[in-house]
């Protein structure tokens, strides 16, 4: 069993930065995919980013070029930095890793960005 545990979350004024963090409990991330996404009340969960076992990140078009997800082997941490925050990113935030064949969630933290 794993278990993902999100921080960082808050409220940020638009154009400002929050650095998000996932922490899991078994060393799981330079192994697996470990994913960052995103809900809104009413709408689907949408993916925001990945960071691949091997390293490789990719990202929404949404948060290309202001998002940052990396990683931390020796502290079993996924980290997504956001900057130039915008008010359409306002979400709860999730942290995911696919651990086949089973996928763990983390419980979700809240970004908010207004003025």
């Amino acid at each position: 069993q794993v278990q993902l545990v999100e921080s960082g979350g808050g409220l940020v004024q638009p154009g400002g930065s929050l650095r998000l963090s996932c922490a899991a409990s078994t060393r799981i991330f330079s192994i697996y995919d470990t994913g960052w996404y995103r809900q809104v009340p009413g709408a689907q969960r949408e993916w925001v980013a990945i960071i691949t076992g091997g390293g490789e990140s990719k990202y929404a078009e949404s948060v290309k070029g202001r998002f940052t997800i990396s990683r931390d082997n020796a502290k079993n941490t996924v980290y997504l930095q956001m900057n130039s925050l915008k008010p359409e990113d306002t979400a709860v935030y999730y942290c995911n890793a696919v651990v086949p064949p089973l996928n763990y969630w983390g419980q979700g933290t809240q970004v908010t960005v207004s003025s």
